[in-house]
């Protein structure tokens, strides 16, 4: 015998449901359609999102004897991919991301027993020797998605993709609901102090990972000055922790630099020992950012010091006239344009590295 608690019928109100639905769907497109439009009033377009499913859909593009792009945002905007084609004769694969430290990736491929190709490895010291934070955290975001990615992840990546290339609105950096709440003019507290804001979007990605700067950035503007304008507080180290002792604190960062040190250093062998290559970088940077940098880190220190420890080859961009010839319209990027000229002159000097042994 049933119990009446189970007696339960769920009677249907009788209303027109499909119209209902109908409508439903109507209003919902109606809205997103009016989202969209305000999203490309504000200058966003479509674009595909640099997220770590992209760059693991990238990373699995890698050969044997793969000509590598990593590093930092300047390799991702500046290395043109169809220049280097022509120059080197096969195409590279770009693995930079922006806002982090190249070496994860480097010791990545170091660790990749098959790998025996050339590394081209962008270097802003800043970044590169920066003990942990979010250019770390940014970068084995990517590599541990590229050991890890399950069927489901990659099968969104690509449905995901073919919407971005659509639908301006599906910008997750800026326009995701976190975007949008990062925002707020929220002021710093006593113990709640607010990092820098990132720059805004200023570029579109394609599937191979090819960033261009927008042509409103790489002139005078106000997008431009939003960008530019940004640079110096994101460079700018941030002090030390109050609940630390400082000199524990120092101590413990110099402990780590000098790590990174010989981590690359080991990196780097381990790549040559199979026949690779590994080059590193400095490409061009402009303005108030330049003056901070050389300040930071001036040439004589890291990059030398880089270089003589691992015995890698090295191209400074200011050693060459016709590579020291560009302006960084933001301070910190090339324009499209110029970073099709800019590769153009860099090629035969990658090409020579690439086939110079230098060693310690």
């Amino acid at each position: 015998m049933h119990s009446s608690t189970f007696n339960f019928k769920r009677s249907i109100p009788g209303h027109p449901w499909t119209r209902l639905m109908l409508v439903s769907c109507l209003l919902t497109l109606a809205a997103a359609a009016a989202w969209e439009a305000r999203c490309r009033s504000w200058g966003y377009a479509p674009t595909l999102n640099d997220n770590p499913d992209l760059w693991a859909m990238t990373r699995a593009k890698v050969q044997p004897d793969s000509v590598v792009i990593i590093g930092d945002s300047r390799a991702w905007f500046d290395l043109d991919l169809d220049e280097m084609e022509l120059g080197l004769g096969r195409r590279p694969v770009q693995l930079a991301i922006p806002g982090s430290c190249g070496y994860p990736v480097l010791a990545d491929l170091a660790d990749d027993r098959n790998f025996h190709g050339t590394v081209i490895c962008s270097i802003v010291p800043s970044l590169y020797f920066a003990p942990a934070g979010p250019p770390i955290r940014n970068a084995m975001k990517a590599v541990n998605r590229w050991h890890k990615q399950t069927v489901a992840q990659r099968a969104s990546n690509e449905l995901g993709m073919l919407m971005e290339e659509h639908i301006a609105f599906l910008n997750q950096d800026d326009l995701s609901l976190g975007g949008l709440l990062d925002r707020l003019p929220v002021p710093n507290r006593a113990d709640a102090l607010l990092g820098p804001p990132l720059p805004p979007y200023f570029e579109t990605v394609d599937r191979e990972r090819r960033a261009r700067m927008f042509e409103a950035c790489a002139i005078p503007g106000p997008l431009q000055d939003r960008v530019k304008f940004g640079w110096l507080a994101l460079f700018t180290p941030p002090p030390p922790p109050t609940y630390v002792p400082r000199q524990a604190y120092m101590s413990e960062m110099e402990r780590a630099v000098e790590a990174r040190f010989g981590d690359t250093a080991k990196a780097v062998q381990a790549i040559r020992a199979r026949g690779g290559t590994v080059v590193f970088v400095r490409l061009p940077m402009s303005g108030e950012l330049k003056k901070l940098e050389d300040r930071a880190s001036p040439r004589s220190g890291p990059w030398a010091r880089l270089l003589r420890e691992t015995g890698a080859p090295g191209i400074y961009f200011e050693d060459y006239p016709e590579l020291a010839d560009f302006s960084c319209p933001e301070w910190s990027h090339l324009s499209a344009p110029d970073s099709t000229l800019f590769t153009r002159r860099l090629v035969p000097y990658l090409r020579k590295a690439a086939t110079t042994r230098v060693h310690s």
